[in-house]
C-alpha cells in the first residue's frame, strides 16, 4: 500500500511560482515512479510530468521549460517546482505513485488546488 499527501498549492498570480510536494508512505518510496497530475473544471485529469525510479523524467509539453520534478528518495518526497505560472495552470493538482506490477497499479493523493489569476 501506498499513501499519497500533496501540499504546497495555494492562489498566486500569474508569473508567479509554486512549489508542490507529495510525502509517500507505505512503500519503498526508491521503487515507484512517481507523477504530477492535474484536473481542471470539465477537463479529464492529463499528466504534467513524470519520474521514474531511474530519474528517467517526461513532461506535458504545457509545461515543458516552466515546471520542474524531482525526487527525494531520504525524504520520500516528489516536489513540482512551478516557475512562470499561467492562468491556465490552475487546476487540482495530484500526486501519482505506480508500482511496478503485471498489470500496473496506480495510487493517488487528495490533490492540492492551485489557482492562477490576477
Amino acid at each position: 500500500q501506498v499513501q499519497l499527501v500533496e501540499s504546497g498549492g495555494g492562489s498566486v498570480h500569474p508569473g508567479e511560482s509554486l512549489r508542490l510536494s507529495c510525502a509517500a508512505s507505505g512503500t519503498p518510496f526508491s521503487m515507484l515512479a512517481m507523477g504530477w497530475y492535474r484536473q481542471a473544471p470539465g477537463k479529464q485529469r492529463e499528466l504534467v510530468a513524470k519520474i521514474t525510479s531511474g530519474v528517467y523524467i517526461t513532461y506535458s509539453d504545457s509545461v515543458k521549460g516552466r515546471f520542474t520534478i524531482s525526487r527525494d528518495n531520504a525524504k520520500n518526497t516528489v516536489y513540482l517546482q512551478m516557475n512562470s505560472l499561467k492562468p491556465e495552470d490552475t487546476a487540482v493538482y495530484y500526486c501519482n505513485a505506480q508500482r511496478p506490477a503485471v498489470p500496473p497499479y496506480d495510487y493517488w493523493g487528495q490533490g492540492t488546488q492551485v489557482t492562477v489569476s490576477s
